[in-house]
């Protein structure tokens, strides 16, 4: 089956852009089929192989541009994915790490992840689901080292649990895995959260090193408290956890235990993170490293919270409560915001509160996470370390 291309976007798909959006096609089908597709240009002339799929972001993804895809590309595609990830599986203190990034390594709507000798596969998409069985089938004949696997479906269904068995032998509850040395407790059949964000590994591994060493710690949007487990197990004196989920209490204590570390010396509050700054003040508690990793769009009775309309008020409420030369960390994975624009909107609340800083460090996508150089929206997740001096004027 043949889809003609748009005139307007022949030329990047052409250069090996790999999304599709509506527009981009000259006549949308009213049913996407199951099949691989040609997208061919107004001459008729093949331009790539790829697929049409309802998502959150596009309508489907071009993934070959030398012909069809078979049982061969796919196993090519897992074996260059394994290759690229050499370093990942020689380290012992790491035994989580992204196997396969969706479009990064050339098949946009799967991303496959590693916990240990398991698995978890995340499905954007119907259509590269309905290929499920040959997908799998490649993946394993590539990493027959990985016992067993869950998946996630990441498209909305009627019919399809959000997570479940997908191969082989049954994950352990909780199953720890390692990262840069340190233990985390993870769940790979619960939900379509795992208990861990493995794009963080770098930035926790800062952590660990010691940058907080000596220090005390307030991490916000907390979740299951990884960067609070990586602070302490860098010597930070103690760690504030602070998130709205009744079940963040319970998992990051588990993330304490599971590293021996003594939960009585942390703080897990279970609170609204703006209602937290409040009571912060009026009790007086200071920090010497806030870190700021909300999600890009959160809802709770008394707000709307957005990474692109409110990041700047939680860098506002966090100086009013940072230690004179303290640490900021500022943290999104929204991809609809580059990283010029988010660090101008940091710097635009910096600025309102008349201190003194410096960016120190910069972190965004690790390596296992691998990006289409044609595709630079793929690299979403955005860190910056600021240091903040609030007593020397600003210049």
């Amino acid at each position: 089956m043949n889809i003609k291309v748009a005139k307007k976007s022949e030329k990047k798909f052409k250069e090996r852009y790999p999304l599709i959006q509506k527009e981009d096609l000259i006549d949308v089908p009213s049913s996407f089929s199951d099949e691989w597709v040609d997208f061919v240009d107004s001459k008729g002339q093949y331009i790539a192989t790829g697929y049409l799929g309802k998502q959150n972001k596009g309508i489907g993804w071009l993934v070959s541009w030398q012909g069809s895809v078979d049982t061969a590309f796919l196993e090519s595609l897992f074996l260059e994915a394994k290759n690229h990830r050499t370093i990942f599986e020689q380290d012992e203190s790491t035994s989580a790490y992204r196997l396969f990034n969706g479009e990064g390594d050339g098949l946009g709507g799967l991303t496959i992840d590693r916990y240990d000798n398991f698995a978890v596969f995340s499905w954007y998409n119907e259509t590269l689901y309905q290929k499920k069985i040959k997908i799998v089938q490649a993946f394993r004949k590539i990493f027959p080292e990985i016992e067993g696997a869950y998946e996630k479906i990441r498209f909305s269904s009627k019919s399809l649990p959000e997570s479940q068995k997908l191969f082989g032998s049954d994950a352990p509850e909780p199953l720890l895995i390692c990262e840069n040395g340190v233990n985390y407790a993870s769940y790979l059949n619960d939900g379509l959260m795992t208990g861990i964000f493995l794009d963080q590994k770098e930035v926790r591994g800062r952590l660990v090193e010691g940058i907080a060493a000596g220090k005390t710690v307030l991490n916000m949007f907390s979740y299951t408290g990884a960067f609070s487990v990586a602070s302490a197990m860098g010597g930070a004196i103690t760690t504030t956890s602070v998130d709205l989920a009744k079940r963040s209490l319970p998992k990051t204590k588990e993330q304490f235990e599971v590293n021996h570390i003594a939960v009585e010396d942390q703080k897990i509050v279970v609170m609204d993170v703006f209602d937290y700054f409040k009571y912060a003040i009026r009790k007086d508690l200071m920090y010497d490293v806030i870190v700021l990793d909300p999600p890009s769009f959160a809802r709770n009775k008394k707000k709307v919270f957005s990474v692109a309309k409110n990041y700047g008020e939680l860098v506002l409420d966090s100086i009013d409560i940072l230690q004179d030369k303290g640490l900021l960390i500022c943290s999104t994975n929204a991809a609809n915001i580059t990283l010029e624009k988010y660090k101008k909107m940091i710097i635009k609340a910096l600025d309102e509160k008349r201190v003194h800083y410096k960016f120190k460090e910069t972190y965004q996508l690790p390596s296992d996470f691998k990006i289409n150089k044609h595709f630079e929206e793929g690299n979403y997740l955005k860190v910056f370390f600021i240091e903040i001096d609030k007593k020397s004027p600003m210049h």
